[in-house]
């Protein structure tokens, strides 16, 4: 039988795998796909055409991943600012990209190849608000762990945290013709942010105590 510690570190470590097996998996696709230009088409429009259930399921593995790290977030952070907040909206990214995955986005800019595009669809509209939904509860987990940090005075966390979240929401408006290549880049930023915060409470248990006081950042 699992003792409560087994589970609640193969809970996080759901949230390690999270994010490495998403993108591997997203780009492995984006460059075999024939007529995929990540310059020009969003990852989410892999899950369109014949091969479209490989993106499918990796929406939908990667959320279900993002859930179960958030339920060992909970377990873990017990009390303290942010203690049912922060998994909880980390809950929310992870509930938004099973939708995401559900509701299949609409071909757009030539993908896939021979693809006639229309007025949006009813599941291209829902998956767009779940994209936005998700990445909405991104930023906010983000400065929920961000002010945690800072109250138990790790400010190298709490600035790693809050940049996560910003440059995830900034990022891909700094150029709108690269958008999806940055949106890219951006959700493998904020994404990875989830995998360390997860990693950190594997090695550590707590956030509240054996954890290194600080974070060291690059110079």
């Amino acid at each position: 039988m699992l003792t409560d510690t087994t589970t609640t570190k193969r809970l996080l470590a759901a949230g390690v795998i999270a994010t490495p097996l998403f993108f591997t998996a997203a780009f492995a696709q984006a460059f075999s796909r024939d007529g995929f230009d990540l310059s020009r088409h969003m990852l989410s429009q892999l899950a369109a055409g014949d091969l479209g259930w490989l993106q499918i399921a990796n929406f939908i593995v990667t959320g279900t991943l993002f859930l179960a790290a958030a339920a060992g977030m909970r377990r873990t952070l017990r009390q303290g600012p942010g203690a049912k907040w922060g998994p909880g909206l980390v809950g929310v990214v992870g509930a938004g990209l099973i939708a995401a995955g559900v509701f299949v986005t609409d071909p757009a800019a030539g993908y896939p190849v021979g693809s006639v595009e229309g007025e949006t669809s009813w599941h291209g509209m829902l998956h767009n608000v779940a994209a936005m939904v998700g990445g909405l509860a991104l930023l906010a987990a983000s400065l929920v762990f961000a002010r945690r940090f800072l109250a138990e005075k790790r400010k190298g966390w709490a600035i790693y945290s809050a940049a996560s979240g910003i440059v995830y929401t900034v990022l891909p408006q700094t150029n709108p013709e690269l958008m999806s290549l940055l949106f890219a880049v951006a959700s493998l930023i904020g994404w990875t942010w989830i995998s360390t915060i997860s990693i950190h409470l594997v090695t550590t248990g707590t956030a509240e105590t054996t954890a290194p006081r600080d974070l060291v950042l690059p110079s």
